[in-house]
């Protein structure tokens, strides 16, 4: 797939089918995922892999928002880990940018994703922490759910000109 068709093509994904997804495609994903760019080069991050429907059924409960971790055949966890941190404070920048990565990857490989939020909201990585039995200088930052989508992408157009400043900061008319 080409790059751009994958970004403007990219969408959350909340609707899966029962279909397995591979070990490959997993590996693919994290693979891509950890080739992002991260502060002095710290690659902060740990990735957790949960097939298992007892924990996906826990992770389901984070939030309001992450009920369909329980149907997603595969969830994510992406994690920063205090004890690698070179450049204090950058580590959520580090994971966001390889989250983006596996999100594409994932949109390559014909996958639906959907990013549901943990850090910085306290009880939301206290949850995670506890059904994954993360150390205390593991900071679960985002749930990835991941499966076959049982719903279309789309393209749409999400150019904003209006976004854009040239040079200096310019309210729009």
């Amino acid at each position: 797939m080409d790059l751009f068709e994958a970004l403007k093509t990219r969408r959350s994904i909340r609707k899966y089918t029962s279909e397995p997804v591979s070990d490959d495609s997993i590996h693919a994903l994290l693979d891509a995922a950890m080739h992002a760019p991260s502060a002095k080069n710290e690659q902060p991050w740990h990735f957790i892999v949960v097939r298992d429907p007892e924990i996906r059924a826990i992770l389901a409960k984070t939030t309001p928002y992450t009920g369909m971790a329980a149907h997603a055949p595969v969830v994510i966890v992406v994690c920063g880990d205090m004890k690698c941190e070179k450049a204090p404070g950058m580590w959520p920048q580090d994971c966001a940018a390889a989250t983006e990565n596996l999100l594409l990857a994932a949109r390559g490989e014909n996958l639906g994703t959907v990013w549901c939020g943990v850090h910085p909201l306290k009880e939301r990585e206290e949850h995670v922490r506890a059904a994954l039995n993360l150390p205390a200088h593991i900071i679960p930052f985002n749930l990835i759910c991941i499966g076959h989508p049982a719903q279309a992408f789309r393209e749409e157009q999400r150019f904003r000109e209006e976004r854009v400043h040239r040079d200096k900061w310019q309210e729009a008319d």
